[in-house]
């Protein structure tokens, strides 16, 4: 570890912090602009070093999922983040549509979101974001909580360290993003070793934030993580990660460790926030499913453990059935055909093949495997019938990192019964409070309205989807992506914050996305989708430049996935 190197870094980010956080915000914004571009121009490339690093075939249309988890993502939030910075240069804060704002009976504040144009009417049609707000939000105040660090009259430039996740190539340059022109910081950005291929191409995309010294970027293993955490020189801490790394950050390690985060003894004061995981819950509410629902939100499912090979904070860990509904078993044998049909994953993530002996050696119920296990591969490994009593199990309390699911079937009189048992049991039995999803048809959502809305609003998760994988909450840009609020450094569950957050909000509760029921074409992150690898570069493209001619192209592939 070069610590000189390090310590001309962080002198040389607390040399430009000022200039930074005082910089006009049209100077900024076409900052961010290029950065879109840049952003684009390295995509190929960057994407040809993932599938190298993750052994994904050339050619297979996994190759997309590094273009959506990539260069897209970066992309459109960034995109949206400026359109925002550009409202508060012309108007003060960032604009809302008409109507946007409503309150529900309680006086909470909820704001519509999304689609945020008519773009996105168009590609995302019938998907509907709305965001609600923490229960000291009103009406009247709500502006006052959007682009807060842009009323500041005198913003202290404030050096933060970004701890990078190792998994998805975004999250590393949007929690930069986020600290840059959210929060007016400037940033050392620490690349986790799994994905440090990935510096290269930051760099470039970077280069003018970086040549102005408002980014640097350090690799490196958990020493010069533990160098950083503690370096005079740094303001604030973000990790996205897990909860054990962020308890050593704040607490130290082993027995002394424990005993400080008992005693609530911190040797890391900084401010530190954090997105850290969850054991990820989908509600299947109980209907009347035709043969090709069943296979559709089989598909749903398996994608959203199968995507980036399970390595997802994200991915579905549990699935929450009605144990007396009649077409149970025939969503389970769907479920099962889908994980026949989803190609496997090389286990690219370290400690793979041993979370997955510990999980699969403490199901206790019989484990499914579909798929081989040889040096190369891991299966798809599902445990049904997990008993809901069993609330201390492994698969409902620690976050695997692998490609285990659970299945779990309440006891419940009717669909009202189950929602409610299963938000209570998504709550208090499943660990963390990121994300979770539910899936209803449009009949049962219709006559059970105030059941369906009654366990959103009950839900302690900070994204809720929908009848489609909360990973969207990520992608959208415009919606909030973090923990559900209330969490302590001695409880930290999901995290402290927010990140993405297009439209700056300093006081979220929650993201709350309305998606159909049943889609044509199909969605080009489902795993099953044929053409993933030729749709998402061209939606890419289309982020520069949207018009009809690259709409086409997109929708001439979709169709055929």
């Amino acid at each position: 570890m070069d610590t000189q190197k390090l310590d001309d870094k962080i002198k040389r980010l607390s040399e430009h912090a000022q200039e930074w956080a005082d910089l006009d915000i049209r100077e900024k914004i076409a900052m961010g602009e290029r950065l879109i571009e840049r952003t684009l121009d390295v995509g190929k490339r960057q994407v040809r070093a993932a599938i190298e690093a993750k052994k994904i075939p050339a050619g297979s249309p996994a190759v997309g999922e590094e273009w959506l988890g990539g260069p897209l993502i970066t992309m459109r939030t960034v995109r949206l983040t400026m359109n925002s910075l550009r409202e508060i240069a012309e108007k003060g804060t960032p604009q809302l549509k008409p109507d946007a704002i409503r309150q529900l009976e309680d006086g909470r504040v909820v704001v519509d979101v999304f689609p945020t144009d008519r773009w996105d009417a168009l590609l995302y049609q019938g998907f509907e974001a709305e965001i609600w707000m923490q229960e000291d939000v009103t009406p009247k105040n709500l502006k006052d909580t959007m682009g807060v660090f842009y009323k500041e009259e005198a913003p202290e430039g404030l050096v933060a360290l970004v701890l990078g996740a190792g998994n998805v190539a975004s999250i590393g340059p949007l929690d930069v993003v986020y600290k840059l022109f959210a929060e007016g910081q400037v940033c050392v950005l620490k690349m986790n070793p799994v994905n440090d291929y990935l510096g290269e191409f930051i760099e470039e995309s970077f280069r003018e934030f970086i040549e102005r010294g408002f980014l640097e970027l350090a690799y490196g293993g958990a020493d010069v993580g533990a160098y950083l955490c503690q370096h005079e020189g740094i303001d604030e801490i973000h990790i996205t990660g897990s909860d054990k790394t962020h308890d050593a950050i704040v607490y130290g390690v082993g027995d002394e460790g424990a005993e400080r985060k008992a005693n609530d003894e911190r040797v890391n004061t900084k401010r530190i926030t954090s997105e850290l995981g969850n054991v990820s819950p989908v509600i299947v509410v109980p209907g009347e499913w035709s043969a090709s629902d069943l296979t559709f939100h089989a598909e749903n499912i398996a994608t959203q453990l199968a995507n980036n090979g399970a390595f997802n904070c994200n991915a579905t860990r549990v699935v929450i059935t009605h144990a007396q509904w009649p077409q149970r078993e025939a969503f389970l044998d769907a479920l099962r055909d889908a994980y026949r049909r989803v190609p496997q994953r090389v286990p690219y993530y370290p400690g793979a093949r041993d979370r997955y002996a510990r999980w699969v050696g403490e199901a206790s119920e019989p484990v499914e495997e579909y798929g081989v296990t040889n040096d190369n591969l891991l299966p798809w490994a599902l445990v049904p019938n997990l008993s809901p009593d069993d609330k201390e199990n492994i698969l409902f309390r620690e976050e695997s990192f692998c490609s285990v699911q659970a299945e779990t079937a309440l006891e419940a009189d009717g669909v009202g019964d189950f929602l409610r048992r299963a938000v209570e049991f998504a709550n208090d039995t499943c660990w963390g409070t990121l994300n979770c999803s539910i899936f209803i048809d449009p009949k049962t959502a219709t006559s059970h309205s105030k059941q369906l809305e009654q366990a959103i609003a009950d839900l302690t998760f900070g994204s809720i989807v929908i009848n489609h994988w909360a990973a969207l909450a990520y992608g959208l840009g415009v919606t909030t992506w973090g923990a559900h609020p209330g969490h302590t450094y001695q409880d930290i569950q999901s995290g402290i914050g927010v990140v993405h957050n297009a439209l700056l909000f300093d006081r979220p509760l929650k993201t709350v996305i309305r998606g159909p029921f049943k889609m044509f074409p199909k969605p080009p992150w489902f795993a099953t989708n044929k053409n993933t690898h030729e749709i998402a570069p061209r939606l890419c493209e289309f982020e520069l430049n949207p018009n009809v001619k690259n709409l086409g192209r997109i929708l001439w592939y979709a169709v055929r996935g």
